[in-house]
């Protein structure tokens, strides 16, 4: 389908492929998008069709068990289908016959997505292949292990042409994302609102809020290798230090910081001791020189040639700053 093309007087048929364990949550936000915007248009342009393999009820992570209006392999004509899956992978729910049923809607122009772990049924089928795709922050390392064919993303959702995916957050923001390419940004923020969302959120926000520690995407070796560079900003420890203390190679502990956090180790620790070196030039009352040393560079000039490239102004310019906001007003601690 391409998707610049106007749509016919007949609805758009988007298709939910329900899988045992799928998440609820975000087949009810997608569903609520859909409601919305056909509302907003004033006409039934879009049509949601919940399915399942061979038309049969199926249960869902809450326990709920829905039921469908039809079977996929029943040949409804379809312009997208979403499936939803719950973990691990969406493996349980994979066969041979259901693969080949999505190459076929696949190769006949449908949009294809995944939501929840629905991408790595996706990806089995051969659907993802270097397309950027994401799933269930949980299930990510695993992903990526066993797809190195698509490009694992942690992000809260991705739009990449054809292929569309996310875990069990982000399906509104991603819809709403994906219909603004037809519709445009104001009536899709009419829709969000009537949804009562305060904004539509940027694919590039990540799953897990919070510190990067915690948006590690469940791997216990990168947020082993995050403690350690955060417990050293002072003395920064090598790549290959960090690497041999967590017990994986410098290999897999780039591979690692590249799919959760699309960052090197180095340049990623190297974020993490300037703005450290930020925060005490706008907050603190030691010199440069102290801060840039507290921070682990050697000397004053590589601080502020190091500082001055990565914020677009020198150490000294911040807290001159930080001085003039205090000036304007005494009451502000200049951060």
């Amino acid at each position: 389908m391409s998707w610049d093309t106007p749509p016919s007087d007949s609805p758009q048929r988007f298709g939910f492929l329900l899988t045992p364990g799928f998440a609820l949550g975000g087949l009810s936000a997608a569903l609520e998008v859909i409601t919305a915007l056909n509302e907003q248009l004033g006409q039934a342009r879009y049509r949601a069709v919940l399915l399942s393999e061979y038309g049969e009820a199926v249960d869902s992570a809450q326990g709920a068990q829905l039921q469908v209006s039809d079977s996929l392999h029943a040949g409804s004509s379809l312009d997208a289908l979403f499936v939803l899956c719950g973990p691990p992978l969406g493996d349980r729910s994979c066969n041979q016959g259901l693969i080949d049923t999505l190459r076929t809607l696949a190769a006949l122009g449908v949009v294809m997505g995944g939501m929840g772990c629905g991408a790595s049924l996706l990806a089995r089928a051969g659907l993802l292949r270097g397309y950027r795709a994401t799933l269930h922050w949980e299930q990510l390392e695993d992903f990526a292990e066993a797809y190195p064919h698509c490009i694992a993303s942690a992000k809260l959702y991705e739009i990449d042409r054809n292929r569309l995916s996310c875990g069990n957050i982000g399906a509104a923001d991603m819809l709403l994302s994906w219909l603004g390419q037809r519709h445009g940004g104001k009536l899709i923020k009419e829709v969000a609102a009537q949804l009562g969302m305060e904004r539509i959120r940027p694919a590039d926000e990540r799953q897990r809020l919070g510190n990067d520690a915690r948006a590690a995407g469940g791997s216990a070796h990168l947020t082993e290798a995050l403690a350690l560079m955060e417990a050293n900003l002072e003395e920064p420890l090598a790549t290959e230090e960090i690497a041999r203390l967590i017990g994986v190679s410098r290999r897999q502990l780039e591979r690692l910081f590249k799919q959760h956090l699309d960052e090197l180790p180095s340049r990623y620790y190297l974020g993490l001791r300037l703005k450290r070196a930020r925060r005490m030039l706008q907050q603190g009352s030691q010199s440069v020189m102290q801060i840039g040393l507290a921070c682990g560079f050697a000397s004053g000039p590589h601080f502020s040639t190091v500082y001055r490239a990565h914020f677009g102004r020198s150490p000294r310019d911040e807290r001159a700053e930080r001085v003039a906001s205090w000036r304007t007003d005494p009451t502000s601690n200049g951060a």
